[in-house]
C-alpha cells in the first residue's frame, strides 16, 4: 500500500463574473488525477506556473478540499473540511519547507521559538529543548543560534531553521514548495546536499514541488509533469528526463539555459 495515495482527485474554482448577466464559469486547476507515493520514496512535481503542482499538493495535505475524489495517507482518509485538531494525526506526518526563507518565519519569534512550534501546536511530549538543540545540529547550525531572531541569520541559515521546523515533529513526509529557488547558486548546493544527506539518513518520503530540473535530477526517484491541471509524463526521473515522450516535457527540458562550451 502506498504511503499516500490519490483516486480521482479533482479541484475547480468559480471565474468571478465580469457583469451581472454572465453565466457561472469554473475553472479546473486539477483535472481528475490518480497518484501513489510509496513509503520512503521520492516525487518531484514540475510544470510552469498555474499547472496544477500547488493545487495537487495543497489538496494532498488536506489544506484545500477537492471537488471531487479522495486523497487517503497511510490507509487514513484526508477530509479538509474536519477539525483542525481531527488532523493532529496528518499534521504529525508532514512537514512543509515553503519558497521564501523570510516570508515563512515570523520575524518576532527566536529560532528556538520557531522551530519547536509544530512541538507545542501538536502537544507532542518530550524534552522539546533537547530536541530543537538535536535538529539545529541536523541541520549544520549551532545550538547557541536558537536565542537569535530571522533576521540575524543568512538567506541560507533561513532555510536551514525552516527545514528545522519542518522535520522537528520527525515527520514521514517532507514536501518542499520550490525551497531553493529563492536562495543563491553557492547556498542553493548547501541546501540540496542538506536535503540529500537527510533523505539517506532517515526515512522521508519526500514530495518536491520545483521548476528546477537538476534538483529535481538529484533529489527525486520519479517525477510527474503538469500541464493544464493534468499529468502529461510520469516515470522514473532518469527515464522522463532523458527520455520524455510528451511534447510539453520536451519543450521545459529544451528549455533549460546551457552555457556554451559547458559540454566540453
Amino acid at each position: 500500500m502506498s504511503l499516500i495515495e490519490a483516486r480521482g482527485l479533482r479541484r475547480d474554482f468559480v471565474v468571478p463574473k465580469r457583469s451581472a448577466f454572465e453565466r457561472t464559469r469554473r475553472h479546473t486547476a486539477l483535472a481528475p488525477t490518480d497518484l501513489d507515493v510509496p513509503a520512503g520514496t521520492s516525487l518531484g512535481i514540475i510544470g510552469e506556473s498555474g499547472s496544477g503542482k500547488s493545487t495537487l499538493v495543497r489538496l494532498l495535505l488536506g489544506l484545500d478540499r477537492p471537488t471531487s475524489g479522495t486523497v487517503a495517507v497511510d490507509g487514513r482518509n484526508v477530509d479538509a473540511t474536519a477539525s483542525a485538531r481531527s488532523l493532529h494525526w496528518l499534521r504529525r506526518a508532514t512537514g512543509l519547507v515553503f519558497q521564501d526563507p523570510y516570508a515563512s518565519l515570523d520575524p518576532r519569534m527566536t529560532a528556538a521559538q520557531i522551530i519547536g512550534e509544530p512541538l507545542w501546536a501538536l502537544q507532542l511530549p518530550g524534552d522539546h529543548a533537547a530536541r530543537i538543540r538535536e535538529v539545529l545540529l541536523q541541520v549544520g547550525l549551532e545550538p547557541e543560534m536558537a536565542g537569535r531572531y530571522p533576521h540575524e541569520f543568512s538567506g541560507g541559515q533561513r532555510q536551514r531553521i525552516a527545514l528545522a521546523r519542518a522535520i522537528v515533529h520527525r515527520p514521514r513526509i517532507l514536501v518542499g514548495d520550490e525551497p531553493l529557488s529563492a536562495l543563491d547558486v553557492t547556498v542553493r548546493a548547501q541546501i540540496l546536499e542538506l536535503l540529500i544527506e537527510l533523505r539517506e539518513t532517515t526515512d522521508l518520503t519526500l514530495l518536491l514541488v520545483s521548476h528546477d530540473i537538476g534538483v529535481v535530477q538529484n533529489l527525486c526517484d520519479s517525477v510527474i509533469v503538469t500541464k493544464d491541471g493534468r499529468i502529461v509524463e510520469r516515470g522514473a526521473t532518469k527515464d522522463v528526463l532523458l527520455r520524455p515522450q510528451d511534447d510539453y516535457t520536451k519543450a521545459l527540458l529544451a528549455a533549460i539555459p546551457v552555457i556554451p562550451g559547458s559540454a566540453a
